[in-house]
């Protein structure tokens, strides 16, 4: 009998410990890089329940001075932040760590830019190189890495030179304002909002060291920010801060030259005219590749575009409000189910169903108090679930 009672309680015990898992499993972390805020004090985690949508509360996981945009190593047990630390602007390394069992931040290393802040950074797949885009000082720097993911050396620091000057105050020099990589390696590219071109240099991710290669030039005054590849390696996607809109590129791997094909408005200049203060802010792919997102300050909105699967073109599905104020950043969780879109000044994050037939968005009713988001990042290993 007392076998028997055993049994049972083993039998019990291992099904709660399977029910346990199974729902933990559905924690995905999201990290939060946040602007210079009074309510700020430096990155910020929340979890996202893959299968309601639900945000959980929000909790400091490390101090840092505007610590805008985050990157993760290829491993997810290293978090990459530009911000600043002890009044230095730098990029840091944060190794992922549980503390009191919830996920967490150790700051592993970091290395002054040395020319301001930046806006932007990627680390390349092969976890050999990192480059951050310095938006006030118009440059690009290059960093090489250790094996555990630590920051090593400052490789490259390279002025962008010029001014699209389309745009008064805005275009009078360099502003690169987006760091990343092509799908291969071969090429890193940098939008440059006072160029209106993304700069190209090809990578020698060994030796973290940059060659300028080209650029692709986007319509005047149109003040490029942020891109994106499509899955199949074949088209980018430009989005132009300036004018609200998206250009789309037809990509040569092989050569690392992108062509424009056509340029395409976020939002209506009718609409716009009806807003103070307009600026596009971010953009992604949905992993399927049917769907393209961009981010509408001012008007508060995302808007979705169907992509032709032919050619890459993009026409409007809808916009939608995100229920918060200035969407500086969003992002979709890597299974494509869900958008959770940041509002900077309505200090929120609010959560989004995906419809996976067509691209449309639908509040999930899930917002949470969050200081000043401006990057909202998926993954890691801290908790274990992943």
């Amino acid at each position: 009998m007392a076998k028997n009672l055993l049994k049972r309680i083993a039998i019990a015990g291992g099904l709660a410990a399977m029910l346990a898992h199974s729902a933990y499993a559905a924690q995905q972390d999201v990290w939060l890089g946040t602007d210079s805020s009074q309510l700020s004090k430096g990155i910020y985690h929340t979890t996202l329940d893959t299968e309601t949508g639900k945000l959980s509360e929000s909790r400091l996981v490390a101090q840092m001075n505007g610590p805008g945009f985050l990157a993760l190593h290829p491993n997810g047990k290293v978090l990459y932040a530009v911000g600043a630390l002890n009044g230095q602007d730098v990029v840091a390394a944060y190794a992922l760590a549980a503390a009191d069992g919830k996920p967490g931040l150790k700051l592993m290393n970091s290395l002054p830019i040395g020319d301001g802040g930046a806006a932007h950074l990627a680390i390349d797949p092969t976890a050999r190189t990192l480059i951050t885009a310095q938006y006030g000082g118009g440059s690009v720097a290059a960093f090489s890495l250790n094996a555990d993911g630590s920051l090593l050396a400052r490789t490259e620091l390279i002025k962008q030179q010029g001014g699209a000057k389309v745009v008064p105050g805005r275009q009078d020099g360099s502003h690169a304002h987006w760091a990343g990589f092509s799908p291969d390696n071969r090429y890193a590219f940098i939008p440059d909002l006072g160029l209106d071109k993304v700069v190209i240099y090809k990578v020698d991710a060994a030796t973290a060291k940059l060659t300028p290669h080209g650029f692709g030039a986007v319509p005047p005054g149109g003040g490029p920010r942020h891109m994106k590849f499509h899955p199949n390696g074949k088209w980018i996607y430009v989005l132009n801060e300036l004018d609200l809109s998206v250009s789309v590129f037809d990509y040569d791997a092989a050569a690392g030259r992108m062509t424009l094909k056509n340029t395409i408005p976020t939002v209506s200049k009718a609409d716009l005219a009806k807003e103070r203060f307009t600026s596009a802010s971010e953009i992604h792919v949905h992993p399927s590749g049917k769907f393209v997102y961009s981010a509408n300050r001012g008007h508060d909105t995302i808007t979705a575009f169907a992509v032709d699967a032919a050619s890459g073109d993009l026409s409007v599905i809808s916009r939608t409000n995100v229920r918060g104020a200035t969407p500086r950043n969003f992002s979709l969780d890597p299974a494509g189910k869900w958008l959770l879109a940041a509002g900077q000044d309505s200090h929120s994050l609010a959560s989004f169903a995906v419809n996976q037939q067509t691209g449309e968005l639908t509040y999930n009713r899930s917002v949470i108090h969050t200081p000043s988001p401006i990057c909202v990042l998926f993954g890691g290993v801290a908790n274990g679930s992943k």
